[in-house]
């Protein structure tokens, strides 16, 4: 199943997505109503992330690329985050950081703040007196469908409701003043995310899945998943042997090497810089930054 939030004249409205269109919840499923994609985490659980859907009669909502916002506009706390995730990233963030590389032996975890969540065709206006390096990252969002503590690696994938795309943009010149990332990847609308969360069921092995985002027309980042060093059932244990999980935590898993501070010279977001992220078999985002003083 593929959910979506559609902006409607009277409020969001979840969404199924079927061959390109959508449909409301209380159209095509069988499950009681809901008012959020958060809502419904517990009634796709409670059937291995499958519920069944009908189409017959069902009258397809007319929904702009501008009326869908994130699958959870407002998660119900900050984004869970693993950074230097892929080897080839972490080599050039750390040489564009000036920072010596060594290998990992446990995941880098961070959190983004909740406010930074914004639709995946959302304008993202950045205030150029905050930050001047606006940087790029695709990644792969894991949803928490089922909350719990010190989760064993072999039971992860049965505690995950879907997956969606998340663009983990990030001020490198606020990440590189605090050296802590909380306030680098936590300015409002620096977390795209969507179209879709496309339910565990619909993705039996997200390491087979693409990542990958251009700038303006050119590709930057392309690489499978499969490259992550620190796998999801692995990071979903090491994080809840730590502190509980809770039904629609988000993970970003990290991203691959081509972001802007990677490159020689770096190359970072401008004005009107339009940013696709992809993960094929999930969907794309679309994003144009615009600098805005406030």
């Amino acid at each position: 199943m593929r959910l979506a939030t559609v902006s409607t004249a009277t409020g969001p409205v979840v969404a199924v997505q079927h061959d390109g269109k959508f449909y409301a919840w209380a159209d095509v499923v069988d499950a009681p109503p809901v008012k959020s994609v958060l809502e419904a985490l517990p009634m796709l659980m409670a059937n291995d992330r499958r519920l069944s859907t009908t189409l017959d009669g069902a009258e397809a909502l007319q929904v702009k690329d501008g009326d869908l916002l994130a699958p959870i506009p407002v998660p119900p706390r900050d984004l869970i985050c693993l950074g230097e995730n892929f080897a080839a990233h972490a080599a050039e963030f750390s040489a564009g950081m000036g920072e010596e590389a060594g290998a990992l032996t446990a995941p880098i975890v961070f959190t983004k703040a909740t406010t930074a969540v914004c639709g995946p065709n959302a304008t993202v206006y950045v205030d150029p007196e905050i930050t001047q390096e606006v940087d790029y990252e695709v990644e792969l969002a894991v949803i928490i469908g089922e909350g719990g503590k010190s989760i064993a690696r072999g039971d992860a994938f049965s505690h995950i409701a879907g997956y969606t795309v998340l663009n983990d943009l990030t001020a490198r010149d606020l990440q590189r003043r605090h050296k802590q990332w909380f306030l680098g990847k936590s300015p409002d609308g620096f977390a795209p995310m969507g179209p879709v969360l496309v339910t565990a069921d619909g993705l039996t092995d997200p390491a087979n899945l693409t990542l990958s985002c251009w700038v303006d027309g050119e590709r930057r980042q392309h690489a499978p998943a499969g490259q992550m060093i620190f796998d999801i059932p692995f990071v979903i244990e090491t994080i809840s042997k730590v502190l509980t999980l809770q039904t629609g935590d988000i993970i970003a898993m990290g991203t691959p090497e081509g972001v802007g501070i990677g490159l020689k010279p770096p190359r970072y977001l401008h004005h009107g810089a339009v940013v696709v992220s992809e993960i094929a078999g999930i969907g794309r985002l679309r994003n144009t930054i615009e600098f805005v003083e406030s």
